[in-house]
């Protein structure tokens, strides 16, 4: 393969990831569980700090399907996502992205930073890995203090904690 093959093969792969990344959010909002479990390679894991919603394509599908049960509707917009390749198959990446949704009877804004790693499987590119970590979160009454408060990850039905942000990473 030549240069400019390679060269337009890798802006063609982080088109690829941008659209992976966007179809994820899509189906979320939507409840589109099979578009879910095909994004994610078969022994593909979703995680955020303290637990770990899914360790396959199959465990995934049934987290995100019993959390979404607890949701009315949700806007998932991804600000950003910088992609970065180990090798032809295999790439990581950070994702920002804003959420709007009902949970516990309210609605909720904030923000959100995914860290996660693909690979190329059966020809297309999937999530091998995708670790969600916040960055505020609450309902739209506490918009004006999400970003100042020490305490600024609130969903409801559990106590108030720090942002993972700033938060060296290890």
């Amino acid at each position: 393969m030549s240069d400019i093959e390679k060269r337009i093969r890798r802006i063609e792969d982080r088109l690829d990831l941008k659209d992976l990344v966007t179809r994820y959010f899509i189906a979320a909002d939507d409840d589109e569980y099979e578009t879910i479990g095909d994004l994610f390679a078969e022994n593909g894991v979703f995680t955020a700090p303290g637990f770990v919603g899914g360790a396959n394509r199959a465990e995934v599908v049934e987290f995100v399907k019993a959390d979404r049960a607890s949701m009315g509707p949700t806007v998932h917009t991804p600000d950003y996502a910088l992609f970065e390749f180990q090798d032809d198959d295999h790439a990581s990446g950070v994702v920002g992205a804003h959420l709007e949704l009902a949970r516990g009877g309210t609605t909720l804004f904030g923000a959100v930073r995914y860290h996660d790693n693909y690979v190329r499987e059966d020809g297309k590119w999937r999530f091998a890995r995708r670790e969600l970590l916040t960055i505020h979160v609450g309902p739209w009454d506490d918009v004006g203090t999400s970003l100042t408060e020490e305490l600024n990850v609130r969903w409801p039905g559990f106590p108030a904690s720090p942002s993972h942000f700033p938060k060296k990473r290890t």
